[in-house]
């Protein structure tokens, strides 16, 4: 086997006659070179061309990258990013500013001229914050954890199969408000034995407005009554629900009940989470996180969940940014998806959903027109 000196001395001799060959010559020069070097065919092809790249190669030399976010910087994203309860480097990125122009507001943080700087809105040559949102993940990943994941406790309901349709992508108007995904997040622990609380997930497609609510059993009754309470805190009419196959949410109690307060009631694919992916989503972020993987059972733990939600529902709906697809469209070969942030960069300012919350003294998070 050749040393790489002797590679060395081969390539520099080789290098200037490969240069000048006609493609037939260079064909042959390459198989030759290959056997003598063992080099990977497109590699020989590389060093052949690029000699700059070589020497450096050969001279030990690497490109280097001076760290700009470290120190202060990454503990004031870890401090924010814990505030606003572990939102994804994609929904932080933008609302950055915002972020920090409250918390100081607020006198939760406190952050230098250079931190807030390097944390702060770009100059107007470059669009969007100056840290990137995978600079984010970068700084982040240290304090990040994987998490298990939940039972699923769906068992399916076959008598109303039939009658209660399969929601397709053009059914709903996802331009109008009122069109909820609903889901049940089991809090039962490592095993689905006995009584243990759930928690009933609704998901707005349109607006992303999530509500959720505190069962003490998973059963019919139960879901439906959630479902009238949830009716009442909604800042809009409710004009249609989409669920899972389970039986809490097939069966004739919730299916009568749609019926005369005529709200369209459809249901995914069997074994196809994906269909309600915006639910799906809120069951992680919202619940998971907040009141974890544990086992909830009694009428005190009921109780103290349905205290925890009564500020949570508040908060992941006036207080933290959303992230909606806003456009689609197709090009050869591959499909381009336009995302865009709400909020925007803008002023915190009172919204027409205030008038609902009224007592609460809270504000909604508005973006600037056209953004």
């Amino acid at each position: 086997m050749m040393s790489l000196k002797s590679k060395r001395e081969l390539l520099e001799v080789v290098r200037p006659r490969y240069l000048k060959a006609s493609k037939v010559e260079k064909q042959k020069m390459l198989d030759e070179f290959t056997s003598a070097t063992g080099y990977h065919r497109k590699h020989a092809i590389r060093v052949l061309k690029n000699q700059v790249q070589v020497q450096n190669h050969l001279k030990g030399k690497t490109k280097t990258y001076q760290t700009i976010y470290r120190g202060e910087v990454v503990r004031a994203l870890e401090q924010i990013w814990e505030i606003y309860g572990h939102l994804c480097s994609k929904r932080l990125q933008p609302f950055l500013p915002e972020a920090i122009k409250a918390l100081e507001r607020c006198q939760e943080i406190q952050l230098s001229k250079d931190t807030k700087e390097l944390l702060s809105l770009a100059p107007p040559a470059r669009a969007g914050v100056k840290i990137s949102s995978a600079s984010i993940d970068r700084c982040l990943c240290p304090v990040r954890i994987k998490t298990r994941h939940g039972l699923s406790t769906t068992k399916p309901g076959s008598l109303l199969k039939k009658s209660i349709p399969v929601r397709t992508f053009t059914e709903w108007s996802e331009e109008q408000p009122g069109f909820m995904e609903i889901d049940l997040v089991a809090h039962c622990g490592d095993s689905t034995a006995g009584q243990f609380l759930n928690t009933l997930t609704c998901t707005d497609v349109c607006t992303g407005w999530a509500d959720i609510t505190g069962l003490p059993r998973r059963s019919q009754e139960a879901v439906s009554e959630a479902i009238h309470l949830m009716r009442q805190r909604l800042p809009f009419p409710l004009l249609g629900i989409d669920s899972d196959n389970g039986s809490e949410f097939i069966n004739d109690l919730l299916y009568r009940y749609c019926l005369d307060e005529k709200i369209t009631f459809t249901r995914s694919r069997p074994y196809k989470k994906n269909d309600q992916a915006h639910v799906e989503q809120k069951n992680w972020s919202v619940i998971r996180h907040t009141v974890g993987y544990d086992r909830w059972e009694t009428e005190q733990e009921l109780a103290l969940l349905e205290s925890i939600y009564d500020d949570l529902r508040l908060y992941i709906n006036f207080f933290q940014p959303s992230f909606k697809l806003m456009a689609k469209a197709c090009t050869e070969p591959v499909e381009v998806n336009a995302l865009a942030t709400r909020p925007s960069n803008g002023m915190i300012q009172p919204g027409p959903l205030t008038s609902v919350y009224s007592n609460a003294k809270i504000f909604l998070w508005r973006p600037k027109h056209g953004s």
